[in-house]
């Protein structure tokens, strides 16, 4: 058996009462910082201005369409089968187009269940679903209007290039 000698500490290190001391020191100083020089806080006035939604940020559902205008989706399953929450339902139907063998009769995601990882993105073999909407705040009085349809999912239309960057550092000013 091997015994492993281990360092004394003092008592100083073992109450920590400096290191709580300083701790609070750093914390109480960065408060008063704060409350005293307002003007390097990043500030944005919310609902008058928003702020800007990054490259790649998943935001609100959305549904790709062909060029005739029918959706993308071949209901396959696969998005519904790859969400963690269970919160895309479809109802498949088929079609009289033979190069297309099913399309999506009903297409639901509860947006209330949905976690936003983007599984259903991923998963999905011919890129007809997207979280590129910049869609992200999303408000309601009832949970049936969070209960996003087809015809909705396919109404919304790919983030605006000018509501993607804000310069957080001067705030009052307009999106680069």
């Amino acid at each position: 058996m091997i015994k492993v000698s281990r360092d004394v500490s003092e008592l100083k290190e073992d109450i920590y009462i400096i290191e709580i001391m300083k701790g609070l020191g750093v914390t109480i100083g960065h408060m008063f910082k704060n409350m005293f020089d307002l003007s390097k806080l990043p500030v944005i006035d919310y609902p008058n201005q928003e702020k800007g939604i990054p490259e790649g940020y998943r935001g609100k559902h959305r549904l790709t369409q062909r060029e005739n205008g029918d959706p993308k989706c071949v209901a396959c399953m696969m998005c519904a089968t790859a969400c963690p929450a269970d919160c895309i339902h479809i109802e498949a139907a088929e079609t009289s187009n033979n190069a297309i063998e099913k399309y999506p009769n009903r297409f639901d995601i509860d947006l209330l269940e949905c976690v936003f990882c983007g599984m259903c993105v991923e998963a999905c073999p011919v890129d007809a679903i997207r979280m590129d909407s910049g869609i992200y705040s999303m408000v309601d009085f009832n949970r049936r209007d969070f209960v996003v349809t087809k015809n909705e999912l396919l109404a919304i239309k790919p983030q605006l290039e000018s509501t993607k960057a804000l310069d957080i550092r001067h705030p009052m000013q307009k999106y680069k």
